[in-house]
Protein backbone atom coordinates (compact mmCIF):
# COMPACT_ATOMS: atom_id res chain seq x y z
CA UNK A 1 0.00 0.00 0.00
CA UNK A 2 1.45 3.21 -0.99
CA UNK A 3 2.47 5.46 2.03
CA UNK A 4 0.51 8.87 3.40
CA UNK A 5 1.66 11.57 0.80
CA UNK A 6 0.72 14.52 3.44
CA UNK A 7 1.40 17.08 1.21
CA UNK A 8 -1.59 16.21 -1.66
CA UNK A 9 -3.61 15.35 1.45
CA UNK A 10 -3.22 18.56 2.47
CA UNK A 11 -3.43 20.12 -0.23
CA UNK A 12 -7.39 19.98 -1.78
CA UNK A 13 -9.09 20.53 2.06
CA UNK A 14 -6.94 23.63 2.74
CA UNK A 15 -7.60 25.22 -0.43
CA UNK A 16 -11.76 24.45 -0.28
CA UNK A 17 -11.36 25.73 3.36
CA UNK A 18 -9.63 28.95 2.12
CA UNK A 19 -11.69 29.72 -0.34
CA UNK A 20 -15.12 29.16 2.10
CA UNK A 21 -13.41 31.49 4.33
CA UNK A 22 -13.11 33.75 1.27
CA UNK A 23 -16.52 33.55 0.21
CA UNK A 24 -17.82 33.96 4.12
CA UNK A 25 -15.45 36.75 4.37
CA UNK A 26 -17.63 38.84 1.56
CA UNK A 27 -21.25 38.22 2.79
CA UNK A 28 -22.50 40.69 4.67
CA UNK A 29 -26.07 39.45 5.58
CA UNK A 30 -26.21 37.11 8.89
CA UNK A 31 -28.53 34.80 7.54
CA UNK A 32 -26.05 33.94 4.79
CA UNK A 33 -22.94 33.92 7.18
CA UNK A 34 -25.51 31.43 8.71
CA UNK A 35 -26.27 29.24 6.11
CA UNK A 36 -22.31 28.99 5.40
CA UNK A 37 -22.03 27.61 8.95
CA UNK A 38 -24.37 25.45 9.55
CA UNK A 39 -22.88 24.09 5.43
CA UNK A 40 -19.67 23.35 7.43
CA UNK A 41 -21.44 22.00 10.01
CA UNK A 42 -23.61 19.57 8.16
CA UNK A 43 -20.48 18.62 5.97
CA UNK A 44 -18.08 17.33 9.43
CA UNK A 45 -21.53 15.60 10.30
CA UNK A 46 -21.36 14.00 6.72
CA UNK A 47 -17.76 13.11 7.11
CA UNK A 48 -18.49 11.70 10.52
CA UNK A 49 -21.12 9.29 8.76
CA UNK A 50 -18.93 8.13 5.49
CA UNK A 51 -15.83 7.48 8.38
CA UNK A 52 -18.33 4.83 9.73
CA UNK A 53 -21.41 4.21 7.26
CA UNK A 54 -19.09 5.15 4.04
CA UNK A 55 -16.07 3.01 4.46
CA UNK A 56 -17.68 0.07 6.49
CA UNK A 57 -20.78 -0.03 4.24
CA UNK A 58 -22.69 -0.95 7.26
CA UNK A 59 -25.59 1.80 7.05
CA UNK A 60 -26.45 4.09 10.21
CA UNK A 61 -29.58 5.52 10.75
CA UNK A 62 -28.65 6.48 14.11
CA UNK A 63 -25.93 9.15 14.14
CA UNK A 64 -28.07 11.68 15.82
CA UNK A 65 -27.67 9.71 18.94
CA UNK A 66 -23.84 11.02 18.64
CA UNK A 67 -24.88 14.40 17.47
CA UNK A 68 -27.22 14.98 20.19
CA UNK A 69 -25.44 14.01 23.20
CA UNK A 70 -22.56 16.35 21.84
CA UNK A 71 -25.16 19.01 22.08
CA UNK A 72 -26.86 17.95 25.32
CA UNK A 73 -23.61 17.76 27.02
CA UNK A 74 -22.23 21.46 25.98
CA UNK A 75 -25.55 22.90 26.96
CA UNK A 76 -26.00 21.29 30.29
CA UNK A 77 -21.90 21.87 30.96
CA UNK A 78 -22.59 25.54 29.97
CA UNK A 79 -25.48 26.56 31.39
CA UNK A 80 -25.93 24.50 34.76
CA UNK A 81 -21.80 24.40 35.39
CA UNK A 82 -20.68 27.15 33.36
CA UNK A 83 -18.27 25.26 31.96
CA UNK A 84 -17.03 26.75 28.59
CA UNK A 85 -17.50 25.29 25.17
CA UNK A 86 -14.12 24.67 24.41
CA UNK A 87 -13.89 22.23 27.37
CA UNK A 88 -17.60 21.12 26.92
CA UNK A 89 -16.66 19.96 23.14
CA UNK A 90 -13.82 17.85 24.42
CA UNK A 91 -15.99 16.56 26.71
CA UNK A 92 -18.87 15.47 24.45
CA UNK A 93 -15.97 14.12 21.89
CA UNK A 94 -15.12 11.22 24.80
CA UNK A 95 -18.32 10.37 25.39
CA UNK A 96 -19.35 10.25 21.51
CA UNK A 97 -16.40 7.83 21.16
CA UNK A 98 -17.73 5.59 24.39
CA UNK A 99 -20.97 5.83 22.97
CA UNK A 100 -20.22 3.92 19.81
CA UNK A 101 -18.73 1.58 21.53
CA UNK A 102 -21.29 0.61 23.85
CA UNK A 103 -23.88 0.75 20.65
CA UNK A 104 -21.35 -0.92 18.19
CA UNK A 105 -20.09 -4.08 20.43
CA UNK A 106 -23.78 -5.48 20.49
CA UNK A 107 -25.30 -4.24 16.91
CA UNK A 108 -22.76 -5.04 14.77
CA UNK A 109 -24.27 -9.06 15.38
CA UNK A 110 -26.99 -7.70 12.82
CA UNK A 111 -26.53 -7.43 9.29
CA UNK A 112 -28.01 -5.30 6.31
CA UNK A 113 -31.51 -3.68 7.04
CA UNK A 114 -31.65 -5.33 10.34
CA UNK A 115 -28.21 -3.09 11.56
CA UNK A 116 -29.76 -0.30 9.97
CA UNK A 117 -33.04 -0.47 11.75
CA UNK A 118 -31.28 -0.88 15.28
CA UNK A 119 -29.70 2.02 14.73
CA UNK A 120 -32.35 3.74 14.67
CA UNK A 121 -33.91 3.00 17.80
CA UNK A 122 -31.16 4.75 19.78
CA UNK A 123 -31.99 8.22 18.91
CA UNK A 124 -35.22 7.43 19.52
CA UNK A 125 -34.84 6.06 22.53
CA UNK A 126 -32.26 8.69 23.70
CA UNK A 127 -35.04 11.54 22.63
CA UNK A 128 -37.37 10.31 25.05
CA UNK A 129 -34.70 9.82 27.85
CA UNK A 130 -34.17 13.78 27.51
CA UNK A 131 -37.50 14.61 27.81
CA UNK A 132 -38.22 12.45 30.64
CA UNK A 133 -35.30 14.29 32.44
CA UNK A 134 -37.02 17.31 31.59
CA UNK A 135 -34.47 18.71 29.18
CA UNK A 136 -37.42 19.67 26.60
CA UNK A 137 -35.75 22.80 26.11
CA UNK A 138 -31.93 23.79 27.37
CA UNK A 139 -30.83 27.61 26.65
CA UNK A 140 -27.39 28.62 26.86
CA UNK A 141 -27.07 31.79 28.75
CA UNK A 142 -25.62 34.97 27.27
CA UNK A 143 -21.89 35.79 28.81
CA UNK A 144 -21.09 39.23 29.11
CA UNK A 145 -17.01 38.68 30.36
CA UNK A 146 -14.78 36.69 27.95
CA UNK A 147 -17.30 36.06 25.45
CA UNK A 148 -14.54 34.48 23.11
CA UNK A 149 -14.30 31.91 25.63
CA UNK A 150 -17.51 30.63 25.68
CA UNK A 151 -17.79 30.98 21.68
CA UNK A 152 -20.07 34.20 21.73
CA UNK A 153 -19.30 36.42 18.57
CA UNK A 154 -20.95 39.62 17.57
CA UNK A 155 -19.46 38.92 14.36
CA UNK A 156 -21.36 35.64 12.78
CA UNK A 157 -18.08 35.21 11.07
CA UNK A 158 -16.13 33.89 13.50
CA UNK A 159 -18.88 31.09 13.94
CA UNK A 160 -18.15 30.24 9.95
CA UNK A 161 -14.18 30.64 10.61
CA UNK A 162 -14.29 27.79 13.69
CA UNK A 163 -16.90 26.10 11.39
CA UNK A 164 -14.45 25.86 8.55
CA UNK A 165 -11.57 25.01 11.29
CA UNK A 166 -13.41 22.08 12.32
CA UNK A 167 -14.13 21.10 8.79
CA UNK A 168 -10.47 20.90 7.76
CA UNK A 169 -9.12 19.49 10.42
CA UNK A 170 -11.99 16.37 9.95
CA UNK A 171 -11.29 16.57 6.43
CA UNK A 172 -7.08 15.97 7.39
CA UNK A 173 -8.49 13.14 9.39
CA UNK A 174 -10.64 11.46 6.49
CA UNK A 175 -8.16 11.81 4.16
CA UNK A 176 -5.42 10.58 6.11
CA UNK A 177 -8.21 7.31 7.24
CA UNK A 178 -8.61 6.79 3.79
CA UNK A 179 -5.38 6.52 2.81
CA UNK A 180 -4.55 4.16 6.15
CA UNK A 181 -3.72 0.59 5.97
CA UNK A 182 -6.56 1.33 8.27
CA UNK A 183 -8.89 2.62 6.18
CA UNK A 184 -8.06 0.42 3.41
CA UNK A 185 -9.39 -2.75 5.99
CA UNK A 186 -12.60 -0.68 6.33
CA UNK A 187 -12.88 -0.67 2.02
CA UNK A 188 -12.19 -4.33 2.61
CA UNK A 189 -14.63 -5.17 4.52
CA UNK A 190 -17.09 -2.81 2.89
CA UNK A 191 -16.88 -5.20 -0.58
CA UNK A 192 -16.61 -8.11 1.13
CA UNK A 193 -16.52 -8.61 4.37
CA UNK A 194 -15.78 -12.76 4.47
CA UNK A 195 -12.69 -12.15 2.00
CA UNK A 196 -11.12 -9.88 5.01
CA UNK A 197 -11.81 -11.83 7.63
CA UNK A 198 -10.19 -14.32 5.59
CA UNK A 199 -7.43 -12.18 4.82
CA UNK A 200 -6.62 -11.95 8.31
CA UNK A 201 -8.24 -8.97 8.79
CA UNK A 202 -10.05 -8.11 12.53
CA UNK A 203 -13.17 -7.11 11.30
CA UNK A 204 -14.78 -6.53 14.30
CA UNK A 205 -12.44 -4.28 16.11
CA UNK A 206 -12.64 -2.77 12.62
CA UNK A 207 -15.55 -1.50 12.87
CA UNK A 208 -15.34 -0.88 16.55
CA UNK A 209 -12.52 1.99 15.62
CA UNK A 210 -15.03 3.49 13.03
CA UNK A 211 -17.98 3.88 15.07
CA UNK A 212 -16.09 5.58 18.23
CA UNK A 213 -13.80 7.47 15.55
CA UNK A 214 -17.29 8.68 13.96
CA UNK A 215 -18.89 9.18 16.91
CA UNK A 216 -16.34 11.26 18.38
CA UNK A 217 -16.49 13.34 15.42
CA UNK A 218 -20.23 13.64 15.72
CA UNK A 219 -20.55 14.18 19.03
CA UNK A 220 -17.81 16.94 18.81
CA UNK A 221 -19.32 18.83 15.65
CA UNK A 222 -22.94 18.32 17.79
CA UNK A 223 -21.59 20.37 20.40
CA UNK A 224 -20.28 23.07 18.58
CA UNK A 225 -23.79 23.62 16.84
CA UNK A 226 -25.16 23.95 20.36
CA UNK A 227 -23.72 27.18 19.86
CA UNK A 228 -25.06 28.20 17.13
CA UNK A 229 -28.16 27.28 18.59
CA UNK A 230 -28.36 28.48 22.05
CA UNK A 231 -31.36 26.75 22.29
CA UNK A 232 -31.11 22.82 22.34
CA UNK A 233 -34.57 20.30 22.10
CA UNK A 234 -34.39 16.73 22.28
CA UNK A 235 -36.21 17.34 18.77
CA UNK A 236 -33.63 19.21 17.23
CA UNK A 237 -30.98 17.03 18.77
CA UNK A 238 -31.91 13.35 18.47
CA UNK A 239 -34.80 13.93 15.78
CA UNK A 240 -35.01 11.59 12.59
CA UNK A 241 -34.06 14.49 10.08
CA UNK A 242 -30.48 15.15 11.72
CA UNK A 243 -29.52 11.61 11.23
CA UNK A 244 -31.46 11.82 7.33
CA UNK A 245 -29.07 14.91 6.88
CA UNK A 246 -26.24 13.67 7.38
CA UNK A 247 -26.94 10.40 5.41
CA UNK A 248 -28.35 12.31 2.40
CA UNK A 249 -25.32 14.66 2.06
CA UNK A 250 -22.77 11.97 2.25
CA UNK A 251 -25.16 9.83 0.11
CA UNK A 252 -26.03 12.60 -2.46
CA UNK A 253 -22.10 13.82 -3.47
CA UNK A 254 -20.87 10.37 -2.76
CA UNK A 255 -19.82 7.67 -0.24
CA UNK A 256 -16.65 6.33 0.69
CA UNK A 257 -14.43 9.63 -0.45
CA UNK A 258 -13.86 13.22 1.51
CA UNK A 259 -15.52 14.77 -0.99
CA UNK A 260 -18.63 13.59 -0.82
CA UNK A 261 -19.73 14.76 2.40
CA UNK A 262 -18.41 17.91 1.26
CA UNK A 263 -20.16 18.30 -1.97
CA UNK A 264 -23.36 17.38 -0.88
CA UNK A 265 -23.65 19.86 2.41
CA UNK A 266 -22.79 22.38 -0.07
CA UNK A 267 -25.42 21.92 -2.72
CA UNK A 268 -28.39 20.42 -0.38
CA UNK A 269 -28.05 22.43 2.60
CA UNK A 270 -28.06 26.35 0.90
CA UNK A 271 -31.04 25.12 -1.40
CA UNK A 272 -32.90 23.82 1.52
CA UNK A 273 -32.64 26.44 4.21
CA UNK A 274 -33.23 29.20 1.33
CA UNK A 275 -36.44 27.30 0.04
CA UNK A 276 -37.23 26.71 3.62
CA UNK A 277 -36.66 30.71 4.33
CA UNK A 278 -38.68 31.78 0.71
CA UNK A 279 -41.43 29.16 1.40
CA UNK A 280 -41.93 27.46 4.43
CA UNK A 281 -44.88 29.26 5.29
CA UNK A 282 -47.06 28.19 2.10
CA UNK A 283 -45.17 24.75 2.06
CA UNK A 284 -44.28 23.48 5.20
CA UNK A 285 -41.64 20.65 5.44
CA UNK A 286 -39.63 21.79 1.94
CA UNK A 287 -36.52 21.10 3.18
CA UNK A 288 -37.35 17.71 3.81
CA UNK A 289 -38.74 17.95 0.51
CA UNK A 290 -34.89 18.80 -0.83
CA UNK A 291 -33.38 16.26 0.88
CA UNK A 292 -35.90 12.93 -0.26
CA UNK A 293 -35.67 14.60 -4.02
CA UNK A 294 -31.82 14.20 -3.54
CA UNK A 295 -31.96 10.87 -2.27
CA UNK A 296 -34.11 9.58 -4.92
CA UNK A 297 -32.22 12.02 -7.86
CA UNK A 298 -29.13 9.43 -6.14
CA UNK A 299 -30.58 6.71 -6.49
CA UNK A 300 -31.57 6.64 -10.16
CA UNK A 301 -28.83 8.49 -11.44
CA UNK A 302 -25.50 8.44 -8.89
CA UNK A 303 -26.06 5.51 -6.70
CA UNK A 304 -22.54 6.10 -5.38
CA UNK A 305 -23.03 9.93 -5.72
CA UNK A 306 -22.08 12.83 -7.61
CA UNK A 307 -18.13 12.37 -6.72
CA UNK A 308 -18.02 8.62 -8.27
CA UNK A 309 -20.50 8.93 -11.14
CA UNK A 310 -17.49 11.75 -12.53
CA UNK A 311 -14.42 10.11 -10.70
CA UNK A 312 -15.54 6.58 -12.85
CA UNK A 313 -15.72 8.62 -16.28
CA UNK A 314 -12.21 9.98 -15.75
CA UNK A 315 -9.66 8.27 -18.18
CA UNK A 316 -6.72 6.80 -16.09
CA UNK A 317 -3.71 4.86 -17.65
CA UNK A 318 -3.92 1.24 -17.16
CA UNK A 319 -1.31 -1.76 -18.16
CA UNK A 320 -2.62 -4.81 -18.92
CA UNK A 321 0.14 -7.42 -19.24
CA UNK A 322 0.19 -9.90 -21.38
CA UNK A 323 -0.54 -13.53 -19.71
CA UNK A 324 2.40 -15.28 -18.45
CA UNK A 325 3.76 -18.61 -19.11
CA UNK A 326 3.33 -21.39 -16.91
CA UNK A 327 6.94 -21.08 -15.71
CA UNK A 328 8.55 -18.53 -16.58
CA UNK A 329 8.50 -15.86 -14.18
CA UNK A 330 8.82 -18.27 -11.20
CA UNK A 331 11.75 -17.74 -9.57
CA UNK A 332 13.28 -19.01 -5.70
CA UNK A 333 13.68 -15.02 -4.86
CA UNK A 334 10.08 -13.62 -4.89
CA UNK A 335 8.66 -17.14 -3.47
CA UNK A 336 11.44 -16.73 -0.63
CA UNK A 337 10.04 -13.65 0.69
CA UNK A 338 6.43 -15.17 1.04
CA UNK A 339 7.64 -18.15 2.51
CA UNK A 340 6.33 -18.52 6.15
CA UNK A 341 8.49 -17.48 8.70
CA UNK A 342 11.17 -20.04 9.74
CA UNK A 343 10.31 -22.43 7.33
CA UNK A 344 12.97 -23.70 4.55
CA UNK A 345 12.68 -25.83 1.55
CA UNK A 346 15.05 -27.56 2.57
CA UNK A 347 13.61 -28.17 5.80
CA UNK A 348 10.44 -29.11 4.48
CA UNK A 349 10.54 -32.18 2.09
CA UNK A 350 8.09 -33.99 0.82
CA UNK A 351 5.68 -36.15 2.85
CA UNK A 352 6.31 -39.00 0.65
CA UNK A 353 10.18 -39.18 1.20
CA UNK A 354 9.85 -38.92 4.65
CA UNK A 355 9.97 -41.26 7.24
CA UNK A 356 8.28 -39.52 10.18
CA UNK A 357 6.36 -36.45 8.71
CA UNK A 358 4.75 -34.04 10.96
CA UNK A 359 1.08 -33.61 11.27
CA UNK A 360 0.34 -29.97 10.66
CA UNK A 361 -3.54 -30.25 10.92
CA UNK A 362 -5.31 -32.57 12.74
CA UNK A 363 -9.19 -32.99 12.55
CA UNK A 364 -10.65 -35.40 14.99
CA UNK A 365 -14.68 -36.01 15.39
CA UNK A 366 -15.72 -33.28 12.82
CA UNK A 367 -19.53 -32.84 12.88
CA UNK A 368 -21.61 -29.98 11.96
CA UNK A 369 -25.26 -30.14 11.03
CA UNK A 370 -27.48 -27.17 9.94
CA UNK A 371 -31.08 -28.03 10.60
CA UNK A 372 -32.14 -31.45 9.83
CA UNK A 373 -28.75 -31.44 7.65
CA UNK A 374 -25.85 -33.40 8.63
CA UNK A 375 -23.03 -31.46 6.46
CA UNK A 376 -20.16 -33.11 8.15
CA UNK A 377 -20.57 -36.13 10.23
CA UNK A 378 -18.08 -37.39 12.29
CA UNK A 379 -14.91 -36.71 10.13
CA UNK A 380 -10.87 -37.15 10.96
CA UNK A 381 -8.05 -36.88 9.06
CA UNK A 382 -4.14 -35.60 9.52
CA UNK A 383 -2.75 -33.59 6.78
CA UNK A 384 1.43 -33.80 6.89
CA UNK A 385 3.52 -30.45 6.42
CA UNK A 386 4.10 -29.75 2.96
CA UNK A 387 1.47 -32.19 1.23
CA UNK A 388 -0.66 -31.25 -1.24
CA UNK A 389 -3.78 -33.15 -0.68
CA UNK A 390 -6.75 -32.70 -2.82
CA UNK A 391 -10.65 -33.47 -0.97
CA UNK A 392 -12.77 -34.57 -3.76
CA UNK A 393 -16.18 -35.93 -4.08
CA UNK A 394 -19.93 -34.69 -5.39
CA UNK A 395 -21.58 -31.65 -4.97
CA UNK A 396 -23.48 -31.37 -1.93
CA UNK A 397 -20.60 -34.15 0.10
CA UNK A 398 -19.57 -30.88 2.70
CA UNK A 399 -16.35 -29.88 0.67
CA UNK A 400 -16.89 -25.77 1.50
CA UNK A 401 -18.42 -26.80 4.13
CA UNK A 402 -15.06 -28.23 5.72
CA UNK A 403 -12.93 -25.49 4.96
CA UNK A 404 -15.44 -23.09 6.64
CA UNK A 405 -15.02 -25.35 9.70
CA UNK A 406 -11.27 -25.40 9.15
CA UNK A 407 -10.82 -21.80 8.86
CA UNK A 408 -13.22 -21.01 11.41
CA UNK A 409 -16.02 -19.32 9.54
CA UNK A 410 -18.45 -21.72 11.06
CA UNK A 411 -18.55 -23.23 14.38
CA UNK A 412 -19.24 -26.93 14.71
CA UNK A 413 -20.98 -29.12 16.94
CA UNK A 414 -18.37 -31.63 17.86
CA UNK A 415 -14.78 -32.22 16.79
CA UNK A 416 -11.42 -30.99 17.50
CA UNK A 417 -9.01 -28.97 14.67
CA UNK A 418 -5.55 -28.47 15.95
CA UNK A 419 -3.21 -26.79 14.10
CA UNK A 420 0.68 -27.91 14.86
CA UNK A 421 -0.94 -29.04 17.77
CA UNK A 422 -2.45 -26.29 19.21
CA UNK A 423 -6.89 -26.19 19.14
CA UNK A 424 -8.60 -23.68 17.30
CA UNK A 425 -12.24 -24.31 17.39
CA UNK A 426 -13.29 -20.80 18.54
CA UNK A 427 -10.95 -18.77 16.85
CA UNK A 428 -12.29 -16.16 14.38
CA UNK A 429 -11.26 -16.68 10.71
CA UNK A 430 -8.95 -13.54 11.18
CA UNK A 431 -7.08 -15.19 14.27
CA UNK A 432 -6.89 -18.11 12.35
CA UNK A 433 -5.49 -16.97 9.15
CA UNK A 434 -2.45 -14.80 11.47
CA UNK A 435 -1.90 -18.77 12.74
CA UNK A 436 -0.88 -19.38 9.34
CA UNK A 437 -3.95 -20.77 7.56
CA UNK A 438 -4.66 -18.75 4.18
CA UNK A 439 -7.68 -19.64 1.78
CA UNK A 440 -9.28 -18.77 -1.66
CA UNK A 441 -13.43 -19.31 -2.03
CA UNK A 442 -15.13 -21.26 -4.40
CA UNK A 443 -16.81 -18.09 -5.74
CA UNK A 444 -13.99 -15.51 -6.08
CA UNK A 445 -13.98 -12.71 -3.70
CA UNK A 446 -11.61 -10.11 -4.98
CA UNK A 447 -12.00 -6.56 -3.46
CA UNK A 448 -13.67 -4.83 -7.09
CA UNK A 449 -12.82 -1.06 -6.56
CA UNK A 450 -9.01 -1.79 -5.44
CA UNK A 451 -5.95 -2.37 -7.64
CA UNK A 452 -4.79 -5.70 -8.03
CA UNK A 453 -1.73 -5.05 -5.95
CA UNK A 454 -4.11 -3.00 -3.59
CA UNK A 455 -5.96 -6.33 -2.98
CA UNK A 456 -3.22 -8.65 -2.24
CA UNK A 457 -1.60 -5.95 0.03
CA UNK A 458 -4.37 -6.50 2.05
CA UNK A 459 -3.44 -10.10 2.68
CA UNK A 460 -0.21 -8.67 3.73
CA UNK A 461 -1.47 -6.42 6.81
CA UNK A 462 -1.93 -9.36 9.21
CA UNK A 463 2.05 -10.35 9.08
CA UNK A 464 3.39 -6.92 8.49
CA UNK A 465 3.60 -3.43 10.71
CA UNK A 466 4.03 -0.91 8.30
CA UNK A 467 3.22 -0.02 4.82
CA UNK A 468 6.47 -0.76 3.11
CA UNK A 469 6.40 -3.92 4.52
CA UNK A 470 3.44 -4.84 3.14
CA UNK A 471 3.74 -3.56 0.02
CA UNK A 472 6.81 -5.30 -0.44
CA UNK A 473 5.63 -8.79 0.34
CA UNK A 474 2.47 -8.10 -2.10
CA UNK A 475 4.39 -7.76 -5.19
CA UNK A 476 6.49 -10.67 -3.85
CA UNK A 477 2.57 -12.37 -3.98
CA UNK A 478 2.05 -11.19 -7.64
CA UNK A 479 5.28 -11.76 -8.41
CA UNK A 480 5.05 -15.49 -7.52
CA UNK A 481 1.93 -16.43 -9.52
CA UNK A 482 2.42 -14.20 -12.90
CA UNK A 483 0.51 -10.77 -12.13
CA UNK A 484 3.03 -8.89 -11.51
CA UNK A 485 2.10 -7.11 -15.33
CA UNK A 486 -1.23 -6.81 -14.17
CA UNK A 487 -0.65 -5.61 -10.84
CA UNK A 488 -2.28 -1.62 -11.27
CA UNK A 489 -5.65 -3.11 -13.11
CA UNK A 490 -8.55 -2.84 -11.31
CA UNK A 491 -9.87 -6.18 -9.85
CA UNK A 492 -13.31 -5.32 -11.34
CA UNK A 493 -12.28 -5.76 -14.96
CA UNK A 494 -9.96 -8.53 -14.42
CA UNK A 495 -10.08 -11.90 -16.29
CA UNK A 496 -11.72 -15.02 -14.55
CA UNK A 497 -7.72 -16.71 -14.60
CA UNK A 498 -6.64 -13.39 -13.52
CA UNK A 499 -9.21 -13.25 -10.33
CA UNK A 500 -7.95 -17.00 -9.01
CA UNK A 501 -4.60 -16.02 -9.45
CA UNK A 502 -5.47 -12.51 -7.21
CA UNK A 503 -7.25 -14.93 -4.77
CA UNK A 504 -4.02 -17.14 -4.23
CA UNK A 505 -1.74 -13.89 -4.55
CA UNK A 506 -3.84 -12.61 -1.84
CA UNK A 507 -3.31 -15.41 0.30
CA UNK A 508 -0.11 -15.98 0.14
CA UNK A 509 0.80 -13.20 1.09
CA UNK A 510 -0.14 -13.20 4.27
CA UNK A 511 2.89 -16.33 4.69
CA UNK A 512 0.59 -19.32 5.12
CA UNK A 513 1.99 -22.47 6.39
CA UNK A 514 -0.93 -24.15 4.94
CA UNK A 515 -3.15 -22.68 1.88
CA UNK A 516 -6.64 -24.18 1.98
CA UNK A 517 -7.80 -23.77 -2.07
CA UNK A 518 -11.45 -24.08 -2.80
CA UNK A 519 -11.75 -24.88 -6.67
CA UNK A 520 -9.52 -22.87 -7.97
CA UNK A 521 -9.46 -24.33 -11.40
CA UNK A 522 -12.95 -23.65 -11.82
CA UNK A 523 -14.47 -22.14 -15.23
CA UNK A 524 -10.62 -22.19 -16.55
CA UNK A 525 -9.48 -23.30 -19.95
CA UNK A 526 -6.80 -25.76 -20.42
CA UNK A 527 -4.10 -23.78 -20.67
CA UNK A 528 -4.68 -21.51 -17.71
CA UNK A 529 -5.34 -25.02 -16.01
CA UNK A 530 -1.92 -26.20 -16.91
CA UNK A 531 -0.62 -22.60 -15.82
CA UNK A 532 -2.79 -22.86 -12.12
CA UNK A 533 -1.05 -26.33 -11.72
CA UNK A 534 2.20 -25.05 -12.24
CA UNK A 535 1.81 -22.00 -9.74
CA UNK A 536 0.33 -24.06 -7.33
CA UNK A 537 2.96 -26.58 -7.74
CA UNK A 538 5.83 -23.53 -7.55
CA UNK A 539 4.20 -22.64 -4.09
CA UNK A 540 4.26 -26.44 -2.52
CA UNK A 541 7.98 -26.29 -3.50
CA UNK A 542 8.82 -23.74 -1.08
CA UNK A 543 6.95 -26.34 2.11
CA UNK A 544 3.94 -24.77 2.11
CA UNK A 545 1.48 -27.25 2.79
CA UNK A 546 -1.53 -27.23 0.34
CA UNK A 547 -5.37 -28.52 0.91
CA UNK A 548 -7.28 -28.25 -2.69
CA UNK A 549 -10.90 -28.99 -3.48
CA UNK A 550 -11.44 -29.51 -6.98
CA UNK A 551 -13.46 -31.50 -9.42
CA UNK A 552 -11.13 -31.06 -12.55
CA UNK A 553 -9.86 -34.69 -11.67
CA UNK A 554 -7.24 -35.04 -14.61
CA UNK A 555 -5.47 -32.33 -13.08
CA UNK A 556 -5.30 -33.46 -9.67
CA UNK A 557 -4.59 -36.79 -10.18
CA UNK A 558 -1.07 -35.07 -11.69
CA UNK A 559 -1.21 -32.51 -8.39
CA UNK A 560 -1.76 -34.09 -5.19
CA UNK A 561 -0.05 -36.35 -3.36
CA UNK A 562 -3.40 -38.21 -1.82
CA UNK A 563 -6.62 -37.58 -1.87
CA UNK A 564 -9.75 -37.70 0.57
CA UNK A 565 -13.09 -38.39 -0.25
CA UNK A 566 -16.17 -37.27 0.81
CA UNK A 567 -19.68 -38.33 0.02
CA UNK A 568 -23.03 -37.22 2.42
CA UNK A 569 -20.71 -35.42 4.83
CA UNK A 570 -18.51 -38.58 5.98
CA UNK A 571 -15.02 -40.13 4.49
CA UNK A 572 -15.40 -42.88 1.90
CA UNK A 573 -11.34 -43.16 0.86
CA UNK A 574 -8.30 -41.60 1.68
CA UNK A 575 -5.14 -42.60 -0.13
CA UNK A 576 -2.70 -42.00 -3.25
CA UNK A 577 -4.00 -41.03 -6.31
CA UNK A 578 -3.62 -44.33 -8.65
CA UNK A 579 -5.48 -46.10 -5.09
CA UNK A 580 -8.68 -43.45 -4.69
CA UNK A 581 -8.95 -43.72 -8.17
CA UNK A 582 -9.77 -47.73 -8.61
CA UNK A 583 -11.62 -47.89 -5.26
CA UNK A 584 -14.77 -48.99 -6.30
CA UNK A 585 -16.85 -46.88 -3.47
CA UNK A 586 -14.94 -43.97 -4.70
CA UNK A 587 -16.32 -45.10 -8.54
CA UNK A 588 -19.86 -45.37 -7.92
CA UNK A 589 -20.20 -42.19 -5.31
CA UNK A 590 -18.18 -39.94 -7.62
CA UNK A 591 -16.31 -41.06 -10.56
CA UNK A 592 -18.24 -43.11 -12.39
CA UNK A 593 -17.78 -45.68 -14.67
CA UNK A 594 -16.80 -43.52 -17.76
CA UNK A 595 -13.82 -42.74 -15.10
CA UNK A 596 -12.63 -46.30 -14.22
CA UNK A 597 -12.77 -47.51 -17.58
CA UNK A 598 -10.45 -44.90 -19.52
CA UNK A 599 -8.49 -45.16 -16.01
Amino acid sequence: MRSLNWSSSLAGPLCFCLLFCLLAFFVTSPYYQLILTIVAVWAVMGLSWNLFSGYTGLISFGHAAFFGIGTYVVAISFSQYGLTPFLGILIAAALGAAAGFVIGLPTFRLRGHYFAMAMLAYPLALLYVFEWLGFQEVSLPMQREAPALYLQFSDQRAYTAIAVGFLFIIMVISRFVEQSRFGRSLLALKQDESAAEAAGIDTLRCKLVAIMLSGAIAAAIGGYYAVILLIVTPQTAFGLLTSAQALVVTLFGGIGTVWGPVIGASVLIPLSEVLHAKLGNALPGINGVVFGLAIIGAVLFAPEGIYWRFYDKLPRREGAGAPQSAVAHMSPEPLARIQPDGLATADMPRAANSPAPRMILEVRGLSKSFGGLRAIDNVSFSIEAGAVVGIIGPNGAGKTSLFNLLNGFTRPDAGSVLLDGREIIGERPNAICRSGVGRTFQVVRPFPRMTVLDNVTIGAYCVTKTATEADALARAATLTVGLENDARLPASGLTSRQLRLLELARALAGKPRILLLDETLAGLGAQEVEHLLAVIRHVASAGITIVIIEHTMHAMVRLVDRFIVLDHGTIIATGAPDTVTRNPLVIEAYLGKKWAGRA
